[in-house]
This record gives structure tokens, C-alpha cells and sequence, in this order.
């Protein structure tokens, strides 16, 4: 694989099946069916290849590894520079398993404009593989910003009756932080003289110049994250948009602000990073606790369970903050783990809502008595959102929370809430769908799961499982690069203090 561009193919095959499904002609039915097949094929190949690199990746490497560099815009300086470490090969896997599943779960339940809708899926996926491959600061923010157009048409065209006002919203949100960034970006590169991100994690900002970039960054991370209370856009997104766009837009679009901190805040801004903890802690204890008991009230699934994501993911910001080993590698692990459970989440909504067109809670009861599969499916998956022993949702929680202990036990107190607060709205949630007696008549002739559906969970349960019970293939590899971005951070701090003591 050393001499394989295994980066390119699995950043630019899906743009390359995009271009294919471009050319498909002939009658509607005939081109659906095509562009369907395509896409599928298309993002299976590129999961296949992505897991050659998950199994060609040195485990025990610290740098980044699969490096390609080439000269992109000489009179700057700027290459086309990709390669991953333990930190974003996994984030590459997420997004390339994500991608097929979203697929076959529009394999029916999308009707119209089918050859556009697959296009803007696979270069989705594109974006998100190449933001998470990228190490140049222009190509990392091309990939960034470029992941918006794609979801704002997979909202605008294929979501829901408000689904115009809820792409803007999502659009703008994330934009509107995205030019401050920008602004970073050009203040890094006029300092350091380069957009190179492994020079630029080697390169030592002033500590004035630190706080203003931090600052500029976290405006573009917060709103991706989302963090309160620059999280209003989410709901709205996930209640508009189908089915597999809330998947990716819990899978994997949430981790793109959660990364960027793990990036570039955290290692090139060290200074700044300690000075602002106080500010992520006091947002993310408010996101978890704030949005928990909002979840509670919720009468629709989707808003609930994208409720739910905004708390999940204020464990994330906590973790990487805590500037250890158990919390920031807790933080990639629930990274990982949220992507996963959470798409699932979402799929299981997706199921009842092609069947009866409703996602009000008080619409439903009662269906382990004509759907048992489906309840045991989403048994599985709310459990992992608790964060139940032998799931995946427990390993990331318990390690942000013993790493949040040693930092701050107040924080940890109120962050452990959270996992309460949890627990109480997604039994709440399954306990009014699935449980009771079946008294709605027209609940009495739904249907179970199809094969197809029986197929999008099986991997996902699989996974969630695998991960709970043996998440030792998945921390070998966080755990070498994680542990240096400690090393990096510390010597940072120690620096900085002896440098202090000689200027007194």
C-alpha cells in the first residue's frame, strides 16, 4: 500500500461515481434504478478501501502516515498535502461505513429526483473524507465549507414541509462562523508563512496572537459541534431533513467541530486552549444538562433525539479539554460511539415514519406486539445512548468522566447528570413507542422489518456491540496519537511557564 494513492481513491471514488450517475440517461424508472445501483456500489468499494487502510495503519506510529504531497499553488506555498493519524483514520471509516447505509435507506423511501440525490450524496462523502484526510489549511477548509452545499440541497429539495427555512438556518449558522475562521486562517498563514498543518503544529504562536485565532476558530467549531447556545440550527436540520441526512448529520457532520478542536485548537493554540477551559466547560455542563431536560419535553422523536446529540456531544468538548489521556481519548471514542448509535437512532425514526407518516410520539404504543425485530433494534441502540455496559456509549462516557474527575470534580459532578437526565428521556421515549398495549387501529397492520432495513441495522448493531465489548482495536489506535497531542500540550504549557519565571 506504500506506493498506492489509497487516500485519493477513497477521498475522490465517490466523486468519480457521482460523475457516472451524471451521464446515466433513459426513462425515469430505468435511470433511478441505475443511479441507486451506482451509488451503492460506489460507496461499498470505497468502505472496502478505507478498510485497507484501517488495516494497513501502524498502530504504534505517532506522525501521520499514507502521506501525499504535492505542489498545488506554488506562488503560496499551498500543496495538496493528505495523509491520517490514529485520530482521523477512524473519523474516515465513520464516514465511508455511514455512506452506504444512508444509501439503502433511501433505497424507497426516496421518490423524486433520485439521480440528483445520489450525486449529492456521494460528494458529500468526498468532502468528509477529504476533510478528515486534509493536511493543508486551504484544502482542510475547502473540504470544510464544502460539506455545507451538499447537505443544504439534501435539506432544501428532499426534507420536510419547513425544510427551505431550516437549510438556511443550517447554512447560515454554519457559514457565519466559517468566515471568522477564514480570517484565522489568513492571520496563521501571514504569521508562520505557511498553510502546512504538520509545520504549523511544530510552529509556536505568540500568546497574544493565541487567544484572538482561538477565539476565531471557535466560532466556526462551536456552531458544527454544536455547543450551546449556538445550537438552535440542529433541531430544526434534523426534524426537515430525510432520514439519511439526519444520519449524516449526527454521524458525521457533528464531528467536524468536535475534530477541529482535537486539529488545530488544542495542539497549535495550547496557551489559549488553558485559558478559555473554564468557557468549554461552563457551555458543554450547560449543553448537557440544558438540552437533556429540553429532550424530555420533546413531543416529536427526531427533535428529541437531536436534542440528544447536542448533550452527547458536550461530553466531547469536555473530554478533549481535560488535557488527558482517559478524557481526550474518551471524547474520540464518544465521537466515534455517537456516530454510530445516533445514525442508528435516527434510522429507527426513519422506519415508523415511512410506515405512518408521523413522528409524534402520542401517535404510537404498543408496537413490540407487531414490530419485535424493530423493538429489539431500537432497544439495542437506546441503551447505547444511556450509555449501558457493553455498548459503546459506556467506554467513551466513563473515560471523559474519570478524566474529567482528575480536573475538575465539580464539572464531573454535574456532568455525570447528564448520563441521568439521559437515561430518563430515551426509557421515557421507548417506553411510549414500543411499550403498552397496541389500542391504535391503525397501528394494528404495521409491518416489521424488511430485509432491506434488516440489513441497514445488522451492521450498525454489530459495531455498537463490537465496541462496547472489545474497544480495544479502536483505542490502540487513538490512544499513540492522543498521548503525544498530551506530551505536545504539556511541554507547550511548561515552556511557557519557564519562560515566565525568566522574564520576572
Amino acid at each position: 500500500m506504500s506506493n498506492l494513492p489509497i487516500l485519493s481513491l477513497v477521498t475522490f471514488l465517490p466523486l468519480i461515481g457521482a460523475l457516472a450517475i451524471l451521464i446515466i440517461k433513459g426513462e425515469k424508472k430505468v435511470v433511478a434504478r441505475n443511479a441507486r445501483a451506482t451509488a451503492l456500489w460506489t460507496s461499498l468499494i470505497t468502505f472496502g478501501l478505507s478498510l485497507m487502510l484501517w488495516t494497513g495503519f501502524d498502530r504504534k506510529s505517532v506522525g501521520f502516515q499514507f502521506i501525499e504531497k504535492n505542489l498545488w499553488i506554488e506562488n503560496l506555498g499551498i500543496g495538496y498535502h493528505m495523509g491520517v493519524d490514529g485520530i482521523s483514520v477512524l473519523f474516515v471509516l465513520l464516514s465511508t461505513v455511514l455512506t452506504p447505509i444512508c444509501i439503502l435507506a433511501s433505497w424507497d423511501a426516496i421518490k423524486s429526483r433520485v439521480k440528483e440525490y445520489m450525486i449529492a450524496f456521494l460528494v458529500l462523502e468526498t468532502l468528509m473524507v477529504g476533510m478528515f484526510c486534509a493536511l493543508d489549511f486551504v484544502l482542510f477548509y475547502i473540504f470544510f465549507e464544502g460539506v455545507l452545499i451538499p447537505m443544504f440541497l439534501i435539506i432544501g429539495v428532499w426534507g420536510g414541509k419547513r425544510r427551505v427555512y431550516a437549510a438556511f438556518k443550517f447554512f447560515l449558522y454554519t457559514l457565519t462562523g466559517s468566515v471568522l475562521m477564514l480570517l484565522a486562517i489568513l492571520a496563521v498563514y501571514l504569521q508562520a508563512e505557511t498553510t502546512d498543518i504538520p509545520a504549523l503544529l511544530d510552529f509556536s504562536f505568540p500568546a497574544k496572537v493565541q487567544n484572538w485565532l482561538w477565539l476565531a476558530f471557535f466560532a466556526s467549531f462551536a456552531v458544527k459541534v454544536p455547543m450551546w447556545p449556538v445550537h438552535t440550527w440542529l433541531p430544526d436540520a434534523h426534524v426537515e431533513a430525510p432520514t439519511a441526512g439526519s444520519v449524516i448529520l449526527a454521524g458525521v457532520l457533528l464531528k467536524m467541530g468536535a475534530y477541529g478542536f482535537l486539529r488545530f485548537s488544542v495542539p497549535m493554540l495550547p496557551l489559549a486552549s488553558e485559558f478559555f477551559t473554564p468557557l468549554v466547560f461552563g457551555l458543554s455542563i450547560i449543553a448537557v444538562i440544558y438540552t437533556s431536560l429540553v429532550a424530555l419535553v420533546q413531543l416529536d422523536m427526531k427533535k428529541l433525539i437531536a436534542y440528544s446529540s447536542v448533550a452527547h456531544m458536550g461530553f466531547v468538548t469536555l473530554g478533549i479539554f481535560t488535557f488527558n489521556q482517559q478524557g481526550v481519548t474518551g471524547a474520540i471514542f464518544q465521537m466515534l460511539s455517537h456516530g454510530i448509535v445516533s445514525a442508528a437512532l435516527f434510522l429507527c425514526v426513519g422506519v415508523i415514519y415511512d410506515r405512518m407518516h408521523t413522528r409524534e410520539i402520542e401517535r404510537y404504543g404498543g408496537l413490540v406486539e407487531r414490530m419485535p425485530k424493530y423493538a429489539f433494534c431500537f432497544m439495542v441502540f437506546m441503551l447505547a445512548s444511556v450509555g449501558l455496559p457493553g455498548t459503546s456509549g459506556f467506554i467513551g462516557e466513563i473515560l471523559v468522566l474519570v478524566g474529567l474527575f482528575k480536573v475538575n470534580t465539580m464539572a464531573a459532578f454535574l456532568a455525570a447528570t447528564g448520563v441521568i437526565l439521559g437515561a430518563a428521556y430515551m426509557l421515557w421515549l421507548y417506553r411510549r413507542v414500543v411499550f403498552g398495549r397496541l389500542v391504535k387501529e391503525d397501528l394494528r397492520d404495521i409491518l416489521d422489518l424488511n430485509r432491506r432495513e434488516i440489513l441497514i441495522f445488522a451492521p450498525l448493531l454489530i459495531i455498537t456491540i463490537f465496541m462496547g465489548v472489545f474497544p480495544g482495536p479502536f483505542l490502540e489506535i487513538i490512544e499513540v496519537s492522543v498521548s503525544h497531542l498530551i506530551q505536545e500540550h504539556q511541554a507547550s504549557m511548561a515552556a511557557h511557564e519557564a519562560l515566565s519565571i525568566l522574564e520576572r
